[in-house]
């Protein structure tokens, strides 16, 4: 069919009634859609807004966190190192020898009252033995010689205080921080240790006070990683390492503070991490609240907001629901009736007895393609068919199988004809014929012969045919519109007479009428 044609029926659809209820329809469907899509993206953007505050008051929160631990930590430390270096001074400027251990005893009573996180002060000679302590009883041989931060002073010159692992008392039990510095004489040889103790309880009930998720975390730990003090307090994660863990792998190296959400490797908790490293001392503290803890509030006004939005869209796909319903009946019976004109138009152009086109789709579509190849410049190619003793065939076989013969001839014409744009049609009784619009003489053979080699495979007997067989015989026209006078008549009258010389010379066969027989010559 003519793209023309199509498109005078298309702008007559539009113009239906149909047309209009689709349009209509189509209207009011995208405006439905459209608010709707507003409502979710517009919710949609405030859940993830207070998706992110969320997170975003969370970071502050732990950031706050980790800066009052980290104060809270080095001031604590900062006490004892300034007590014990007081300590060290008088004790290497007044001599060993000369110590007056009930006053350095009072002394370190009094110091230790007025610190509510000491433990205990000691000083312990260069064998590790107890020479002077705040304590009122020193057990009997007591010497800490095998402690590890003994050991380290042994070793190191270092004046500075060196922070140790967590160790449990050897006097009272309990579990310390030990803080120590290095004694020396004054030709620098090893003289002993000064220790300050700071008790692991003080800081449990400190990190208890902060009002934090209960599967938060506080942690104290060395620059190591090695755990000092966690909250929720468990002894044997004490001592622990947090060295293997994100925030000290890949944080910790390029910033001092910050946040991160990690996973912990204590106790495996997503958490949301404000981590700072102290300024002063190998220390570090952690402040983490758990992933659910933000999310969960979060959540819950969310999944409120989503039933109110669901419950909006509902009430407006109910309302739409109507609307599009009664524009949806209409267009059925628009349809409905244009499918009737539809049909009757299709059954005035369609042989009934092939499903092809009949004579009248011809003639209605012959014109506008001879315009279409003339404005395109491209040649048109007719072709004739007539089944070979037709006549024949009906006297033997009947008219019932004559009627089957020119269905299975139209099967394979349709077969053939690989392009929308190519047309077959029953011109009448046992004559059918192709319009091949943009085909050359020899695009139009070729098409004869693969309709020969298709029908020949269907072995149609025919036993009044010289060959046994239904064969037909065709003539092929080919309209070059460059020339002038081609029209409708000459092609047709072309391809009859060379469909006749086709069968003058023996049937089964096909002839090409010269183009001058076509258009008139130049």
């Amino acid at each position: 069919m003519c793209a023309a044609r199509k498109q005078d029926e298309d702008g007559l659809f539009a113009l239906t009634g149909e047309g209009r209820a689709v349009a209509l329809f189509r209207l009011v469907l995208a405006f439905m859609l459209v608010v709707m899509l507003a409502f979710v993206v517009v919710e949609g953007w405030r859940i993830w807004r207070d998706y992110r505050h969320a997170f975003t008051n969370a970071e502050n929160m732990v950031t706050n966190l980790a800066r009052a631990t980290a104060q809270h930590a080095e001031d604590a430390i900062r006490q004892v190192d300034a007590i014990t270096a007081a300590l060290a001074e008088r004790l290497e400027g007044d001599g060993f020898e000369h110590i007056d251990r009930p006053r350095l005893h009072t002394l370190l009573v009094q110091q230790k009252s007025i610190m509510p996180q000491l433990h205990g002060l000691f000083v312990y000679g260069p064998d590790g033995s107890w020479i002077v302590t705040d304590q009122e009883v020193v057990p009997p041989n007591a010497n800490n010689a095998d402690r590890d931060y003994f050991i380290y002073h042994r070793d190191h010159p270092d004046r500075g205080i060196h922070i140790g692992s967590v160790v449990r008392s050897r006097s009272t039990g309990d579990l310390i921080i030990p803080i120590s510095r290095r004694l020396q004489y004054a030709d620098g040889s090893f003289a002993g240790v000064l220790l300050g103790t700071i008790k692991v309880e003080w800081f449990v009930r400190y990190y208890g006070d902060f009002k934090i998720d209960e599967r938060g975390a506080l942690v104290l730990a060395k620059r190591d990683g090695t755990i000092l003090v966690r909250r929720p307090f468990v002894e044997q994660v004490v001592g622990r390492s947090l060295s293997s863990s994100e925030i000290f792998r890949i944080h910790l190296p390029h910033a001092s503070e910050g946040v991160a959400e990690a996973v912990a490797v204590v106790d495996g908790t997503p958490r949301l991490y404000g981590y700072r490293a102290l300024a002063s001392y190998p220390l570090v503290v952690e402040a983490g609240l758990s992933r659910e803890s933000i999310v969960a509030p979060w959540r819950h006004d969310a999944i409120k907001s989503v039933a109110v939005l669901l419950l909006l869209l509902v009430g407006l796909a109910a309302f739409g629901g109507v609307v599009l319903r009664q524009l949806r009946e209409r267009i059925v019976i628009e349809r409905a009736l244009h499918q009737a004109h539809q049909t009757l138009k299709a059954l005035a152009l369609t042989d009934s007895l092939t499903g092809l086109g009949n004579r009248r789709r011809l003639d209605a579509v012959f014109e506008p393609e001879l315009r279409r190849a003339r404005r395109k410049g491209y040649p048109l190619a007719l072709v004739m068919l007539d089944l070979d003793y037709f006549k024949a065939y009906n006297d033997r076989y009947g008219h019932p199988a004559g009627d089957q013969c020119l269905r299975r001839f139209a099967e394979v014409l349709q077969q053939a004809l690989k392009r929308p744009a190519d047309l077959a049609v029953r011109y009448g009784g046992e004559e059918f014929t192709l319009l091949l619009p943009d085909t050359d003489a020899r695009g139009a053979e070729l098409l004869v012969q693969e309709v020969q080699q298709l029908l020949r495979r269907q072995l149609l007997e025919h036993v009044g045919s010289p060959l046994g067989r239904v064969s037909f015989s065709a003539g092929i026209a080919v309209g070059d519109l460059a020339r002038e006078g081609v029209t409708a008549e000459r092609l047709m009258a072309a391809a009859d007479a060379a469909l006749y010389q086709a069968k003058r010379q023996g049937r089964d066969g096909y002839c090409v009428a010269e183009s001058s027989v076509v258009g008139v010559e130049e």
